[in-house]
């Protein structure tokens, strides 16, 4: 049987548990996927963001507490922790600004191909990746 003439599986009624682990997403759906995913934790931690603003901006000592909280922790929460939730958001953020440079790309021109999708995809995926390792460094004190 040539490969042309194989019939290709049909999920009409997909069984969470027996055809979900096995189902391969390509790239470009997991950029879809984790471009909802970055905004919706940009929305969720909303109100981090606007506190570390102010407190960044108010005043020298507020600055010097933010910074503390970077340092030393606030409260029950350690410092290292506050450093890895502001990683978080670096990441969301530079994630759903490049994908959505990609998907306004895409948008603007409407003869895109199976292939630019998969490669703008995983470009999406290495700069929003490398981006955030680079500016982790930074923020860990590597350099």
């Amino acid at each position: 049987m040539t490969e042309l003439a194989r019939k290709r599986p049909e999920f009409r009624n997909i069984n969470a548990l027996k055809d979900l682990p096995t189902y391969r997403l390509p790239v470009a759906g997991i950029v879809s996927i984790l471009h909802r995913i970055s905004g919706f934790l940009m929305f969720l931690l909303m109100p981090l963001i606007i506190w570390m603003f102010d407190n960044s901006i108010t005043s020298e000592i507020s600055f010097a507490k933010f910074s503390a909280a970077f340092n030393i922790g606030v409260g029950f929460v350690p410092g290292w922790f506050m450093k890895l939730v502001a990683l978080a958001l670096i990441w969301a953020y530079l994630h759903h600004f490049i994908a959505g440079l990609r998907h306004l790309y895409m948008d603007v021109c409407h003869a895109v191909t199976k292939e630019f999708g998969k490669s703008s995809a995983i470009v999406t995926l290495a700069l929003s990746i490398a981006l955030t390792a680079v500016l982790g460094a930074k923020m860990f004190g590597l350099y």
